[in-house]
């Protein structure tokens, strides 16, 4: 659609770029910001059984971060928690980051992608908000048990 570039080889990632990596432990947060801007922003969209064939050389010189707890939206996995598409991992990194608009753009070239943002609303501004890893990690548990509760 335009909006991203693919690129096919790990080693083609920019060093020091911000690699959304589902099993590191420092969340993506605003301090992430600058370099995402000037190295960039990475979603891998990739099979769970070959994720170390992709993750592991990106690792060592790029910026690994986790997104925080979110609700997918997507027709596979809706309603189901931390079961993101890659286009809703990515939009979601956008908008932690303070790229709002751009992640509503995105989001909008889906029929379900608006629900996305729906769903999340109250999650991604707090994230947003956080000035760092940690507090996007506090902010995080406080909507763990909420959401715990509704399925429970």
């Amino acid at each position: 659609m335009g909006l991203v570039d693919l690129v096919k080889r790990p080693r083609d990632v920019p060093s020091g770029a911000v690699v959304l990596d589902p099993t590191v432990k420092k969340a993506l947060s605003r301090e992430d910001r600058e370099a995402a801007v000037e190295r960039g922003l990475v979603a891998v969209d990739c099979s769970w059984k070959r994720v170390d064939r992709y993750f592991g050389p990106l690792r060592s010189r790029c910026e690994p971060r986790i997104l925080p707890y979110l609700v997918a939206a997507n027709p596979v996995n809706y309603g189901r928690p931390c079961k993101l598409s890659t286009v809703e991992a990515l939009a979601a990194a956008l908008y932690i980051l303070g790229f709002e608009r751009e992640a509503e753009e995105l989001l909008g070239r889906f029929k379900w992608g608006p629900a996305f943002l729906e769903l999340n609303r109250e999650r991604l501004e707090a994230y947003r908000r956080a000035r760092n890893s940690a507090e996007v990690v506090r902010a995080q548990e406080r909507f763990l048990p909420e959401d715990a509760r509704r399925q429970g």
